[in-house]
């Protein structure tokens, strides 16, 4: 199952010996959901699990070697990763100090790993990551305020008053009032393109987690002609919402007309846009289109959100020059270029958004 991509931890495999006490181990059909009631935490899980189970526990009629003999060799194979030595000799007097090779992490591995080269099983694992990146957003200041014990100009007089009543009507204790903090409204346009093949999947993954992880999210994809996925990326289950957006999106890794799409964003979708919003454009640049369009639609998208981001998959080269005709009519109404090929640079995103609003 790690192999698969599962995160599965010492603490469940602990799960799955008091899970397999609990039943008769003897009947397959027992064991088999005790330990996956202990081993699965979603249902992605299970179908991974299913195939593992019957990979190590051969039906009775399948001629397998033990199923116990290759469950110790799974775990003889998993405990130097784990930074445990395979074998605990029987008396101190044996005891050798060697170092012990450390714990390592998939994450660690993959955070700096460019997008185009990640396996199946990679892609699994950076799934989990996207989620919890997805989670970030910017914040904008309200119009409302709420309670905070720091000092503030912002006097709260009813408050006070009310706190003044434990010391006979003196202000002996003042409160006060800060601004509060709204999530900014977030708007996603990712190219599907030839160009973009190797890095469109997993940037559809990021978008899709930010859908589904809150509101006031947008999110289109383009390659000839513009397509808002925002309502087929939604819900729980990623591989049916990315199904669903492969199906709405006709121009799938065909040309790229930049210009056209924003144009068709500007105008018949800038009212539900609105003014104010995040917009990141993920994009090698690479235009067919009519580069002073590109320019015009770009600066009139300026003027209406707050800040402009372009992640660029090409930028991650240090030799990376914007020679594209597209890019150079783009680059002038853009806030920030950076790289958008691995989590650490959608991570550099999320801080990005996080920055400039006080805290």
């Amino acid at each position: 199952m790690r192999s698969s991509g599962v995160n599965v931890g010492v603490g469940d495999l602990l799960a799955a010996h008091r899970a397999l006490a609990a039943v008769d181990a003897a009947q397959r059909e027992e064991a088999f959901y005790a330990l996956r009631a202990a081993l699965c935490a979603s249902h992605a899980d299970m179908a991974v699990f299913a195939e593992a189970f019957a990979l190590a526990f051969a039906a009775p009629d399948e001629e397998r070697d033990d199923p116990l003999e290759q469950l110790g060799a799974i775990v003889r194979a998993a405990l130097p990763r784990l930074g445990i030595p395979a074998a605990i000799p029987e008396t101190q007097a044996e005891v050798a100090i060697e170092p012990v090779p450390a714990a390592w992490s998939e994450e660690e591995l993959l955070h700096e790993r460019d997008f185009a080269l990640y396996s199946d099983a990679e892609r699994a694992t950076a799934r989990r990551l996207l989620a919890r990146l997805a989670r970030r957003a910017p914040q904008r200041i309200s119009r409302r305020t709420v309670p905070t014990r720091r000092r503030r100009e912002v006097h709260d007089l009813r408050a006070t008053i009310r706190l003044s009543l434990r010391h006979g009507g003196e202000f002996v204790e003042r409160r006060y009032r800060a601004p509060a903090q709204r999530p900014r409204r977030l708007v996603l346009v990712c190219d599907v393109s030839g160009s973009m093949a190797p890095y469109a999947r997993m940037l559809l993954m990021y978008l899709q987690a930010c859908v589904a992880a809150r509101a006031r999210v947008e999110a289109f994809v383009f390659g000839t002609r513009l397509t808002r996925v925002t309502r087929e990326l939604a819900g729980r289950d990623p591989d049916r919402a990315l199904g669903r957006a492969a199906e709405a999106v006709s121009d799938w890794s065909g040309g790229t007309r930049i210009g056209e799409a924003l144009a068709e964003l500007n105008r018949v979708h800038g009212r539900r846009i609105g003014r104010g919003a995040m917009v990141v454009i993920l994009s090698d640049g690479w235009d067919r289109g009519d580069p002073a369009q590109l320019g015009e639609e770009m600066a009139r998208l300026r003027r209406c959100a707050h800040r402009v981001v372009w992640l660029n998959p090409l930028a991650a080269d240090p030799r990376y020059e914007p020679l594209t005709r597209g890019m150079q009519a783009a680059l002038p109404h853009v806030d920030h270029l950076i790289p958008g090929n691995s989590i650490a640079s959608l991570e550099a995103l999320a801080e990005l958004m996080e920055d400039g609003v006080p805290a």
